[in-house]
């Protein structure tokens, strides 16, 4: 099935390497960034080919307009885009508020907000009707931490996905009748290497007693669930927060 282009931000590693594995699977074209890690990029890109799919991946900081712009276009240059993946995200190492700097705050909403708000910007004005588009669909990645708010390890970065969460509820209406749907997953304790990048390499070890399923989950599964949103699937829904967080 040809779905169109995807584009997948932060689509290197982690959920966002699972999100562009699975969307390539379900019949998308997909065009991956990633910030610095070239040779993680190309073995994604070479994992979704070996499976024949299409991918290409470019490297792009979400938080520089130029750089979401360039990604666009070589998204674009694969055929028409139809769907938009907002994964790139950043946390800091654990701390509280007040041992907080204002050049990791700025960082941390450059990339989770600002970053994500000039995404979808260049999304809607692709795919809106209002523009001349077909219509499509966004799902932004959030986290569970927006609701759980982050104390003692990171309020920044939850305070920034709680932004994420409002953006979704906002412009899901925003687009509704331009034929573009709009909506959020929010992980919860995921296996991936964000906590050792973090400076928590054991923090799954340590988070598993206050897990109702006692494990953590896997990026597969959030993968599934973003991609279920995008497709027609799920074509009853927009400004839906979905919860993948064993019950958290």
């Amino acid at each position: 099935m040809d779905r169109g282009v995807a584009l997948v931000t932060g689509g290197s590693r982690g959920i966002g390497a699972a999100v562009a594995r699975a969307a390539a699977a379900k019949g998308w074209a997909v065009c991956l960034t990633y910030n610095d890690d070239a040779s993680a990029a190309a073995a994604v890109v070479g994992e979704i080919e070996s499976a024949g799919g299409v991918a290409s991946a470019v490297r792009a900081d979400i938080a520089v307009e130029a750089d979401v712009l360039a990604a666009f276009a070589a998204a674009e240059s694969m055929g028409s885009l139809t769907a938009l993946v907002a994964n790139a995200g950043i946390a800091g190492t654990k701390a509280r508020v007040d041992e907080l700097t204002v050049e990791r705050v700025e960082r941390i909403l450059a990339v989770n907000v600002l970053g994500t708000i000039v995404c979808c910007r260049e999304a809607v004005r692709r795919l809106s009707t209002r523009h001349g588009g077909q219509g499509g669909s966004i799902v932004l990645v959030s986290s569970a931490a927006a609701r759980l708010g982050g104390s003692n390890e990171y309020v920044d970065y939850a305070a920034s996905k709680g932004a994420v969460d409002t953006l979704c509820l906002g412009l899901a209406k925003e687009v509704a009748a331009e034929r573009v749907r709009v909506n959020v997953v929010r992980p919860g304790i995921i296996d991936t290497e964000i906590h050792a990048r973090g400076g928590q390499p054991h923090r799954i070890e340590q988070m598993l007693p206050v897990l109702p399923m006692g494990r953590p989950g896997e990026t597969a599964e959030i993968a599934d669930a973003v991609v279920w949103l995008l497709g027609e699937e799920a074509s009853y829904c927009t400004g839906s927060i979905l919860d993948v967080a064993g019950g958290r």
